[in-house]
């Protein structure tokens, strides 16, 4: 009969693969659009679990509270503004229209209101290139260029923690208490390592699938494992091969 495989147990449900969201401190996103500058004052810096930058507790002059990734050098009572004529220092929220090019930015929307999506982890940034028409150019921590509405917003600076991945773990203790508190099951045993009860690719004399790993599309849970409905399978027919073959 076997046995049910990780990813049959995850997609069942169970206490197990439950996202930790009840030690969240809150979601980290701007406060609804609007059209006037407001000004604020940083009330705290506080730790979130499973986050690898710290959140910084924003308080308005409306009253209006909310929390976004700390930048490098914010400081509690820092006063921060948010708004379109918010001068260009870090932990300003402005839209992206009005930031000049150059300046390193963080948590910059994806579309204009949905609180930020871009350039949130320890370290990142992205960089304004250009403009084009109603759109700024906007690089971003991969390199990669990206186009956005200019009335999407974003946060001067870069967001506090760079340099934490360059911390090794050392012990599985470590890195038991790092994935905790996120929402992903570890550790994360390979198949091929497993028993041939267990999974597909267990068993055998060696580590190895020892068979074609390719399945159907429409493979039923339990069987969709290794590469699922690929477009090719064998070795490619590269340079290197037609240069043995002369």
């Amino acid at each position: 009969m076997g046995k049910k495989i990780l990813v049959q147990r995850a997609g069942r449900g169970s206490q197990t693969f439950l996202s930790p969201s009840h030690i969240k401190v809150a979601p980290a996103k701007y406060p609804t659009p609007s059209n006037e500058t407001l000004n604020g004052v940083v009330l705290e810096l506080v730790h979130d679990p499973g986050r690898g930058v710290p959140l910084a507790r924003i308080r308005l002059t409306n009253g209006a509270e909310y929390y976004i990734p700390a930048a490098t050098g914010m400081y509690v009572g820092q006063e921060v503004s948010i708004g379109p004529q918010a001068p260009i220092n870090v932990g300003n929220t402005l839209p992206l229209s009005v930031i000049p090019e150059g300046t390193r930015i963080y948590n910059i929307e994806l579309n204009p209101g949905d609180g930020g999506k871009l350039a949130r982890q320890a370290g990142s940034y992205a960089t304004i290139l250009g403009r084009s028409g109603t759109n700024v150019i906007i690089q971003l921590p991969s390199g990669s260029i990206k186009s956005v509405l200019g009335t999407a917003r974003a946060t001067i600076g870069m967001p506090a923690g760079a340099g934490r991945t360059e911390k090794p773990l050392l012990k599985a203790g470590a890195s038991y208490h790092k994935w905790r508190v996120k929402a992903r099951k570890w550790p994360k045993v390979r198949g091929v390592a497993m028993n041939v009860v267990s999974h597909p690719h267990g068993g055998g004399s060696h580590q190895s699938v020892s068979r074609p790993s390719t399945v159907p599309r429409t493979a039923p849970p339990g069987r969709k494992v290794g590469h699922i409905a690929s477009k090719r399978t064998g070795r490619k027919k590269g340079s290197r091969v037609a240069t043995r073959s002369k």
